[in-house]
């Protein structure tokens, strides 16, 4: 398990330092837009947030299934290989039973509170020349 993450924490800090620091770059240059760099409000920063990790959490599932399946039609009925690849489609069933479970539960606590935690709008920021 920790050789996984182990495996997983490279890339997902060059992944993460890539999309930060363009940001930050882009706010010292007065690149992004004045809502999202002076007046950002932390609800808005906590939606932002809460999205990013149930889409990201979700790609890495699918992606866990796909790896799963490949290998399971690579192991060409190797017993340990299939077991691998079995275990493997498992984990990233539950993830995604995970991940949708969670976005379930969001949409409830919208639902019954009145408050709109991902149903925000979502606009993609953009330059103007």
């Amino acid at each position: 398990m920790f050789k996984y993450a182990k495996r997983l924490l490279g890339p997902l800090a060059i992944l993460t330092g890539s999309l930060v620091f363009p940001t930050i770059a882009a706010a010292q240059n007065n690149l992004v837009p004045e809502q999202l760099s002076k007046n950002a409000d932390i609800i808005k920063i906590i939606r932002a947030i809460i999205q990013f990790i149930l889409v990201v959490a979700f790609i890495i599932a699918f992606i866990m299934l796909l790896v799963g399946g490949i290998r399971w039609i690579l192991a060409g009925g190797d017993e340990k290989a299939v077991a691998g690849a079995r275990n493997t489609i498992t984990a990233a069933l539950i993830g995604l039973v995970i991940v949708l479970v969670a976005f379930a539960i969001i949409k409830l606590v919208e639902t019954f509170f009145g408050v709109t935690i991902i149903s925000g709008t979502f606009t993609i920021p953009t330059v103007e020349p």
